[in-house]
């Protein structure tokens, strides 16, 4: 194993989407486009089905290893004129689109951040002159361990969310101190209990594999004080290293600090085979769940679905993203919110749609993307009927097929349990983009 993650652990995309973000051809796609490649998803799919995804950017306190879009500030008279804009944002959806939703999910930054009040006002907006799938729908929310109040979990509880992610990382205070996110062991015990009371059916705790200064003994009493709390779900990420992608946030330790390959490979292995041992299931790429929970159900039966916020059991194939930077997907078309929360809140006011960029699909870019979201959610796909794309893929494959990580049969692909850990790789070779788009400059996180 150790040869083989020396061998494939380079630079690859995580495919949230495809074609992948540094590949989007359309810097200047207009809001008139994304809202035309909305009707032709609606015109195509026959349903009006959606999932929305809120992006709620602002935190008190910088969390090293944070990846994603956020604004540092202890200042919460940001709180109401951002959800103004949120609502001013979903009723210029409305104004043009009879939507059901099926989905909401509250992302972050910090969406506990937000006081209860705001929150309910914001969710109350949204749904009071929406239909609402209410025999499927899921309401879902990021919170962090410190400042998730009983108020939060209640008001929102009420307002039909049943399943939340607690941000946990690791319990070792070391770690902690390395990438600026202090909390407890009691903390996270309170606060998960007081979900659990409350009723929430699905409890998930993030954990990240990979931090700097983290070693297996320490991570290893992580995993098993998750066990022992026994979350729904547990999603287990890799550390994506790219300083030079999100500046100085990733710079409050140094690299002598992080886990070399096969260490940081071993952190997963070791979790893997405690998460297992205690009965969950190994789901996609780097989560588990309980084999009674939703989407262990849905990995089963292979309804499972994947966009940008993540595994879900919602299969729709619109998302809309409100908020700053947030992403969404009409299955022909991405479009991303602008990344300046004054920009983006001056936009929205002025009765515009407030993307900048995106990328329409080709009809290439359509097959190669669900041959992914397979790979991706079920381990395993067909390949395109076109001949030479299929022989193209088959050829990228062959160093895989060589390893057994990947196996052939006629038009089906198949990835093996051993496979599973390279299943970006495997994705890789479906990419076009790559090969065509050649940089020196490095783009993404390493796979493993």
């Amino acid at each position: 194993m150790n040869s083989l993650i020396k061998k494939y652990n380079v630079p690859g995309p995580r495919y949230t989407s495809y074609p992948t973000v540094p590949f989007w051809k359309n810097e200047q796609l207009s809001s008139d486009e994304w809202l035309l490649s909305i009707q032709r998803n609606l015109d195509f799919f026959q349903t009006n089905k959606v999932s929305i995804y809120i992006h709620l950017p602002f935190c008190e306190s910088l969390c090293t290893f944070c990846g994603c879009h956020k604004r540092i500030t202890k200042n919460h008279q940001v709180e109401k004129p951002y959800i103004d804009s949120l609502i001013e944002e979903w009723n210029l959806y409305q104004e043009k689109f009879d939507f059901e939703i099926s989905e909401i999910h509250l992302g972050g930054g910090t969406p506990t951040f937000f006081k209860a009040s705001e929150l309910k006002r914001l969710i109350e907006n949204i749904t009071k002159n929406s239909k609402l799938n209410s025999s499927e729908i899921e309401f879902s929310f990021e919170a962090h361990p410190n400042n998730t109040t009983k108020e939060h979990l209640e008001t929102l509880y009420n307002l039909g969310f049943k399943r939340l992610s607690f941000g946990v990382q690791d319990y070792n205070e070391t770690v902690q101190k390395a990438i600026n996110r202090i909390q407890s062991i009691e903390q996270v015990t309170d606060v998960h209990l007081l979900a659990k009371n409350i009723g929430y059916k699905s409890i998930s705790h993030d954990l990240v594999f990979g931090l700097p200064k983290q070693q297996i003994e320490g991570f290893k009493k992580t995993v098993l004080e998750t066990i022992n709390l026994k979350p729904e779900r547990v999603s287990l990420y890799s550390y994506a290293h790219v300083p030079w992608i999100k500046g100085n946030g990733q710079r409050g330790f140094e690299d002598s600090d992080l886990p070399d390959n096969e260490e940081k490979r071993g952190l997963y292995e070791m979790a893997k085979d405690l998460f297992l041992a205690a009965g969950y299931i190994e789901i996609g790429m780097d989560h588990f769940a309980l084999p009674e929970d939703d989407l262990a159900v849905a990995f089963k039966n292979k309804s499972l679905h994947r966009n940008f916020m993540g595994y879900t059991t919602q299969k729709t194939n619109l998302l809309i993203g409100l908020g700053v930077s947030s992403i969404s997907d009409s299955w022909f078309c991405f479009a991303q919110n602008n990344k300046s929360v004054e920009e983006y809140q001056d936009i929205v006011s002025k009765g515009e749609i407030p993307v900048f960029r995106g990328h329409l699909l080709n009809t290439e870019d359509l097959i190669l993307r669900k041959c992914i979201l397979d790979l991706m959610c079920h381990f395993e796909t067909t390949f395109p009927k076109d001949e030479a794309l299929k022989n193209q893929i088959i050829q990228n494959l062959q160093e895989l097929i060589a390893d057994n990580l990947v196996q052939i049969d006629e038009n089906k692909i198949s990835v093996p349990e051993n496979g599973i850990p390279f299943i970006r790789n495997i994705c890789m070779a479906f990419d076009t983009y790559l090969a065509t788009n050649k940089t020196e400059k490095q783009l993404f996180s390493k796979t493993i």
